[in-house]
């Protein structure tokens, strides 16, 4: 009877070392953000970015491959997900639209953080710091906020950079990236283009020949995540923070941009 006994226990004892191995094994799959269950994502086991490959160095075409900082921020946050990558290439104006109706999970194309997006998106903390300037040719007699009273100016579609041309002037022609706006600007058209400082800069090291003349500010620029899923946007911010302790966001600023946009500057004046 008591042989019994003694092989009962050891059976059970050996059926809760079972289950609590079960257990761990279940946990160590879900990952450190989680398991790809706890997302709504628009495709089991990927992470479908937005980004419009028409903004470089953040996101560009080479071949039929989009690259940038962007695409690398984005595949980065994929990995540390467990996720595979997913970028699509979308037209800027209509990407923040996109990840609210779920067409894609989220948007990492240097969306900067406005009130009026927050009510269609949740941003994460935000990845990079740019800042809106005025480009103009090299003759033009711009060369204050003031000279821009009246005059064309050209920017992208979708961008806050709208909203600061109406500030000097009805004449806002809109066109589909700001590189195709510093072009049509450097080939004579247009008075002066508003668009991030560090696109104005690549787009004279490819020889455009325009140049910056004032700025508008420093902006926030964030990944943009559809406001029902916040378990993704919980995983993103944790992914982000990892990268920016562990220095692998500025490794990734410095590959791409050649200089450390990841960090707010200090006094900041508009």
């Amino acid at each position: 009877m008591k042989k019994i006994k003694v092989l009962l226990m050891a059976m059970l004892f050996i059926l809760i070392l079972a289950a609590c191995g079960t257990e761990e094994d279940a946990n160590s799959n879900s990952g450190d953000g989680g398991s790809d269950s706890d997302f709504d994502l628009v495709e089991d086991g990927k992470l479908t970015f937005a980004s419009s490959g028409e903004f470089k160095p953040f996101s560009y075409m080479d071949g039929s491959d989009m690259i940038g900082f962007d695409i690398a921020v984005g595949k980065a946050i994929a990995e540390k997900l467990g996720l595979e990558a997913n970028p699509v290439k979308a037209k800027f104006s209509g990407i923040v639209t996109g990840v609210t109706e779920g067409r894609y999970d989220i948007a990492v194309a240097s969306h900067t953080i406005t009130e009026e997006r927050l009510e269609q998106v949740n941003f994460a903390i935000p990845y990079y710091y740019s800042g809106p300037v005025v480009y103009t040719r090299p003759d033009s007699d711009i060369k204050s906020a003031d000279d821009l009273n009246g005059k064309e100016i050209s920017v992208a579609r979708g961008t806050t950079y709208i909203e600061m041309a109406e500030k000097y002037t009805d004449e806002i022609p809109q066109v589909d990236s700001d590189v195709v706006a510093l072009q049509s600007l450097a080939k004579g058209r247009h008075d002066a283009v508003i668009t991030d400082d560090i696109t104005g800069m690549t787009a004279i090291e490819s020889g455009l020949e325009v140049e910056g003349r004032l700025q508008l500010g420093v902006s926030e620029q964030a990944i943009a995540v559809n406001k029902e899923n916040k378990a993704l946007l919980d995983a993103i911010n944790e992914a982000l923070q990892e990268m920016k302790d562990s220095g692998e966001l500025q490794a990734l600023a410095e590959e791409w941009i050649g200089v450390d946009i990841t960090k707010e500057p200090e006094n900041i004046q508009d």
